[in-house]
Order: C-alpha cells, then sequence, then structure tokens
C-alpha cells in the first residue's frame, strides 16, 4: 500500500510516523522549504526562541508518547515557574490559573489540565518536528505543493507544484481548513464548503532578550495577561526564561510578548508597553518578531458535527483522511493525535 500525506507540520509528521511504522510506503509533500508548520524554534546566542508554541499541556500524553518513540524522552522538561498575573493598565495583580486561558480565549482547555501544567523540550518544541523530518528521511519532500487530486482506478493521483504527478492508495490531508477545503471542493465533497466556518485568528510574537539587571521589578509566575479594559498593543507575555530552564544563558532574560494585530513595527511596540508594565530599563539586546497570518483556528458551535458530516462523504470514497488543528483541536498534542488517527483510519480500510 502507498499513501501520500499532504502538509509537513506536526500533523502530517505524526500520521507519516504512523504510517511507516505499520509498513506502508509513505510520500510527504509539503508547499514550504521546510518541516514543522508553526512549530520553529530558532537557537541564538545561548538564547532558545520559539516561534509558535512554546510546550504542551503534561495532561495530554499523545506528545510525550511520541517523543518516547522517537528516543527523546530524556528531552522532556517540565515547566518551573507557575501561575500568571493580569496587568491592569496600572499595574500586575495576582490571577487565578485558569483565568489566563479564559481571558486570552482559548479553547477547549479545562482547568484540571491547566493545574496539572506544561511541558516542553529541552531545546525547544522543534526537536520532535525534527526529530520527525529526520527519522522519515527522503521520503519528505518539501517545496511540492497538491494543487489537485482526482481518483483512479486504485486510488487517488495527486497533482505536484511544477508539473508532476504521485498516485496513491491512500491519502492523509494534514493541512488547514481552507486548504483541505479547497481540494476536496475540487473533487465534489458537497460538505467540504462547511470547512471555511474556521477563522484562523492572525498571531504576532515578539521575542525580546534582555540583561537580567534591565527588569527592575521581581516578576512573579511564568508570564501576564491584559485586562480587557486595559489598553495596548500587547495582549500577554510569558517570561521564557523563567517558564522552563536553559532558555536563555546565565544573566539574561527572555521575554516573548503576544501582541494584537496593530500598524508599526512590533518590537518596538512590546518593548514600549513592557517597559511600563514590567519596569524594564534600556533597550532590549535584540528582539525577534513572527508573523503568523494565519494562526490559530477558533471554532463556531456546531464545529464538530460538520467536520464529521465532511469525514461521512469521505468515507464513500477511496481512502482519504482529514487531519490538523482546524479538525480536532488546537493544541500541539491535539495535532499529533489527530494525524495517528488519522493514519489508521487509511490503514484501516
Amino acid at each position: 500500500m502507498t499513501c501520500v500525506v499532504v502538509g509537513a507540520g506536526l500533523t502530517g509528521l505524526s500520521a507519516a510516523w504512523e504510517l511507516t511504522g505499520a509498513g506502508t510506503e509513505v510520500v510527504v509533500l509539503e508547499s514550504e522549504r521546510r518541516a514543522g508548520g508553526v512549530v520553529l524554534t530558532e537557537r541564538r546566542d545561548g538564547f532558545l526562541v520559539e516561534g509558535g508554541p512554546d510546550g504542551f499541556l503534561a495532561a495530554d500524553g499523545d506528545i510525550e508518547a511520541l517523543a518516547r518513540e522517537l528516543g527523546l524522552g530524556d528531552r522532556l522538561v517540565d515547566q518551573v515557574a507557575r501561575g500568571a498575573t493580569l496587568w491592569t493598565g496600572h499595574r500586575l495583580e495576582p490571577l487565578a490559573e485558569g483565568r489566563a486561558a479564559e481571558l486570552l480565549g482559548i479553547q477547549g482547555v479545562s482547568e484540571r489540565e491547566i493545574d496539572r501544567g506544561f511541558r516542553s523540550f529541552a531545546g525547544g518544541m522543534a526537536e520532535i518536528t525534527e526529530a520527525l523530518a529526520t527519522q522519515l528521511g527522503p521520503i519528505l519532500r518539501t517545496t511540492q505543493g497538491v494543487t489537485g487530486i482526482a481518483p483512479t482506478a486504485r486510488g487517488w493521483r495527486l497533482a505536484v507544484t511544477g508539473g508532476a504527478s504521485v498516485e496513491a492508495d491512500g491519502v492523509v490531508l494534514a493541512l488547514p481548513t481552507w486548504g483541505a477545503a479547497r481540494l476536496l471542493a475540487s473533487m465534489g465533497v458537497a460538505a467540504a464548503r462547511e470547512l471555511d466556518d474556521v477563522v484562523y485568528a492572525p498571531s504576532v510574537t515578539v521575542s525580546l532578550a534582555y540583561r537580567c539587571d534591565q527588569l527592575n521589578g521581581r516578576l512573579e509566575g511564568s508570564g501576564f495577561v491584559r485586562a480587557a479594559e486595559a489598553h495596548g498593543a500587547v495582549r500577554a507575555c510569558t517570561y521564557a526564561w523563567l517558564k522552563y530552564s536553559g532558555r536563555a544563558p546565565s544573566g539574561y532574560a527572555l521575554l516573548r510578548a503576544f501582541l494584537e494585530p496593530a500598524d508599526g513595527d512590533a518590537a518596538a511596540l512590546a518593548h514600549g508597553e513592557l517597559a511600563t508594565s514590567l519596569g524594564v530599563s534600556g533597550k532590549p539586546l535584540w528582539t525577534r518578531a513572527f508573523h503568523w497570518r494565519r494562526g490559530l483556528p477558533r471554532y463556531k458551535p456546531g464545529h464538530a458535527e460538520r467536520v464529521a458530516h465532511v469525514r461521512e462523504q469521505l468515507g464513500r470514497l477511496a481512502p482519504l483522511e482529514i487531519a490538523g488543528a482546524g479538525f480536532d483541536g488546537a493544541g500541539v498534542s491535539a495535532c499529533v493525535r489527530s494525524g495517528r488517527e488519522a493514519a489508521r483510519r487509511v490503514l484501516g480500510r
């Protein structure tokens, strides 16, 4: 059996890992130059800078299970600093543990899960995507996007950027909903239009490096969230070097600000507001901004039912599954689970 996985984010890589583990011949097609999707870690002068998620809920076992399969079990690290504060616009006040996620509009996370804290990897979250890409090796093909899918007598033919094509018995579409919807609609899957109800909110983060002596106050917990009534571009800030060990060299601090979309230089906006809220003096040693035009998906009521309806229609065709944050949950653990379950469904058929 041959299977094509479209998309090499964490979901697609997890699906490919599951399929290869079952002895399936697999090809992974990725339109970008690198694998990993929004999971992105940069290493700079002893700092670890996350461009996407910086960890995962310790209560979710999917990432840990995959990490151990990949030989990364000893690379898992626990969250050190816990809790968050609230920036009122005038001062930082204590904030109940579960309230931070609520204020940030994070969906599908219970207070019990948050109480157990978060985990990450010693070398940043990209450790797991880099390990998957290394293990998968030459079956992973970057800069090869899929422009169309058509049924064949034995399965599917996928048109690839540049005019080539790939044939497969089964397909896993590990794409954002808008990408999957476009391909499914071209195949005549009417329910694919329902996937357009998923809205991806833009995401802007800025990591800022300082000397510890530039922070003039004692920071409590792992970061702060801005109160709804307070004005400003910074919605929240993580004290990255306190949240997990090894994020900055000794004597240095690393902050990560989450911004509303706004005009102007994101790094300058972040530093200006953090100078007020945290009492930072002087200029940052350096900054790194990440702009994700389509970041976290936001689900409307009835989302699960709409996804089930699409999957019901796909069940009448040759093996083809959809998976990813836009379908089954936005957290990194949910992405791993979604990819592996999609692979199992293809294998089961």
